[in-house]
């Protein structure tokens, strides 16, 4: 379970006035690019501090601004991945993963088991320049669940991606999904990726929340087919 109430004002007078709840395996914030999606999940990272916000996840507060609760990102248990991957160019594979890990202070005992769930095994001794897009977003996914986080936030993971690769990496995160009990939140403004993955959906526009959909309803509005998730 997330629960997000969060108002933030940039200096250029863009506002953040937000609230959802949600109990699903995914969740979708959806909507047209610079509607406030990435700024909603650099809160709940605690990469962004809001003016005024509350933030619970599984029950367990991560910001309270009334309260004066405001974990550190390192202490929330949140696994982020990034449009660009971001990975350690000075590190191979198994490195860049295995950094994920150290959060944990010890080897992961499922680490087989996600090298594998992403098809990461042939990689491993390769450095990010030598990867692929595709492959950098798994490694990129790979390290962020290494941590063993609470919940896995996925910021546009598709972008500049080749329609191959894109549609490549939307069905390891259909398997990821099956697979492991970890909650995701997925930004995205295409509705495709939305219809595939999402359980339910928030529609964000000009930094408010618009609605908040069942997957039925927002393939409905689309004009998209079930979803294979």
């Amino acid at each position: 379970m997330i629960e997000v109430d969060l108002g933030h004002r940039y200096r250029d007078g863009f506002g953040l006035e937000i609230a959802f709840q949600a109990d699903v395996r995914c969740l979708a914030l959806f909507g047209d690019s610079g509607a406030g999606k990435t700024s909603v999940l650099a809160a709940i990272a605690g990469l962004l501090r809001p003016r005024r916000g509350r933030i619970v996840l599984d029950g367990r507060v991560l910001l309270d601004s009334a309260a004066g609760i405001c974990l550190p990102a390192a202490e929330r248990g949140i696994g982020y991945v990034f449009q660009d991957g971001r990975l350690f160019p000075h590190l191979d594979v198994r490195g860049n993963l295995l950094y994920g890990a150290r959060a944990r202070r010890r080897q992961p005992d499922d680490f087989d088991a996600i090298v594998e769930l992403l098809a990461l095994a042939p990689l491993l001794s390769r450095r990010p320049d030598g990867l692929s897009g595709g492959e950098r977003q798994r490694v990129a996914i790979g390290r962020a669940l290494l941590s063993g986080p609470g919940i896995l936030l996925l910021d546009e993971p598709m972008t500049g991606l080749h329609r191959d690769a894109a549609d490549q990496l939307r069905q390891y995160l259909v398997q990821l999904k099956q697979a492991l009990a970890v909650a995701m939140v997925l930004v995205s403004h295409h509705a495709g990726e939305v219809a595939m993955l999402a359980d339910q959906v928030v529609l964000i526009a000009d930094g408010r929340m618009t609605g908040q959909l069942e997957p039925d309803t927002f393939r409905f509005r689309h004009g998209l087919t079930a979803s294979i998730a």
